[in-house]
């Protein structure tokens, strides 16, 4: 698995190279490797991670601390993207509008920073599910070696614990709209409300969680093998959220499922 990502990131190492960094695992194996190989080089990689309202802010900590570990050059790009007024009311292409509108603006820091290539870290399994996103990554001539690769999540996850990286076994995230449903007013407060809801449920021990929302419906989705512990914590949790202001808190009894909102 090494050997094949080394040899589609190799492919562009005659130019400098930015890659999209969350901190995740996918982007982070990436970063690693690249680095890697840039080292024997000496260039250097850019790692940059979006600041905005639909990201976690957590990220921003995690993915500092992965790139100081690879050797990277990490940057913060801040950006609203809720002044997008394509975005606005979550609508059915928003993931394609949101990568185009921030991959845009990664594209001007690459050309800053005279780095001819930008990586992104879309893997093998991103390829057969929903992902329009991916549409406007095509469009705007972003690599995405771990795909290219043909090199899934399962092998992803391996081949960082064997790399080492501090993220190997961290939950898979995505962007905060994902919790609401299309048509929906993306609001900075509401966002805030999420992601702190989020952040609540993973300190009491759920690895992986959302929070949905359907109009004045909270549905909570945690890992089926957890819904014991949802049972046993299910009096702090309530207390937690009584306030946040949604009339009705419900447990998603199928349990986490990436993409629900896309059912």
């Amino acid at each position: 698995m090494y050997k094949q990502l080394e040899k589609e990131i190799l492919k562009y190492s005659n130019g400098g190279i930015c890659i999209a960094f969350s901190g995740g695992v996918d982007s982070s194996l990436l970063l690693k490797v690249t680095c890697e190989v840039a080292q024997k080089q000496n260039k250097k990689i850019y790692a940059v991670l979006f600041d905005t309202f639909l990201q976690p802010k957590n990220n921003i900590t995690i993915a500092k601390k992965v790139a100081e570990e690879c050797g990277a050059f990490f940057s913060i790009l801040s950006i609203n993207e809720l002044e997008n007024p394509l975005l606005q009311y979550n609508p059915k292409d928003r993931c394609y509008q949101c990568k185009k509108f921030l991959f845009g603006k990664l594209l001007d820091f690459a050309k800053q920073h005279n780095c001819q290539y930008l990586f992104d870290g879309t893997n093998e399994d991103d390829k057969s599910v929903y992902r329009p996103g991916l549409q406007a990554i095509k469009e705007l001539g972003i690599i995405s070696p771990l795909a290219d690769a043909h090199i899934t999540k399962e092998q992803v996850r391996l081949l960082a614990a064997q790399l080492g990286l501090s993220v190997a076994n961290r939950a898979s995230n995505s962007c905060l709209a994902t919790r609401l449903a299309y048509g929906m007013k993306l609001e900075p407060q509401t966002l805030l409300k999420i992601e702190q809801g989020e952040i609540f449920l993973e300190q009491l021990g759920f690895r992986q969680i959302r929070l949905r929302i359907h109009g004045d419906i909270m549905r909570i989705e945690v890992a089926k093998e957890q819904m014991s512990l949802f049972a046993e914590k299910i009096e702090e949790i309530r207390n937690y959220f009584k306030d946040f202001g949604w009339k009705h808190i419900t447990v998603d009894i199928y349990g986490f499922r990436s993409g629900t909102m896309d059912l």
